[in-house]
């Protein structure tokens, strides 16, 4: 299985909606309810607000494909359009999510070397990211690859409160 990551534009806005929305659900269906999941969607996965995020100067998106299927996605973050932190000398990896049929497949861990490989070029000291307190798998993926918490924070899913690790890599 050969996986190529390329930089999102623009045309594959409808591609990057459906995979976000996607990958999002296989992720986190079972643990919230219905009701906060179609709030969530509606409101952070939307064709509109996955168009402003493209359009954002400040943001990037990469797609994972293997033979032009999109399999996973990553959004990277800088200055003022990061989450939390907003500094000059990070960057943030908002979303890094892979289809469940291509878990397990490294796929994750070669969108992740495509984030650290855009930080460096950026000029980045460190690349940072919040982490579901749950997400025990992806909390081990971040430590093998060499982050280490640094703070929590709380991650509202519609009328729910889920605490985040937030996770940092010095460069």
């Amino acid at each position: 299985m050969e996986t190529t990551i390329r930089k999102v534009t623009g045309a594959d806005l409808q591609q990057l909606q459906g995979i976000a929305e996607t990958t999002f659900v296989e992720s986190f269906s079972g643990s919230v309810s219905d009701d906060n999941m179609k709030k969530y969607l509606e409101n952070n996965l939307s064709l509109d607000k996955m168009k402003a995020e493209l359009d954002n100067q400040e943001s990037e998106f990469y797609f994972a494909e293997v033979a032009d299927e999109v399999i996973g996605y990553l959004k990277l973050n800088f200055g003022q359009s990061q989450t939390e932190v907003k500094a000059d000398d990070s960057v943030e990896i908002e979303r890094i999510y892979v289809s469940h049929k291509f878990q397990g497949k490294q796929v994750g861990q070669q969108l992740y070397e495509k984030a650290m490989q855009v930080a460096a070029q950026k000029g980045a000291d460190y690349v940072w990211l919040g982490v579901w307190e749950e997400n025990r798998g992806a909390i081990r993926f971040y430590q093998r690859n060499g982050f280490v918490e640094f703070d929590r924070h709380i991650f509202r899913f519609g009328d729910e409160e889920q605490t985040d690790i937030m996770m940092k890599h010095s460069l």
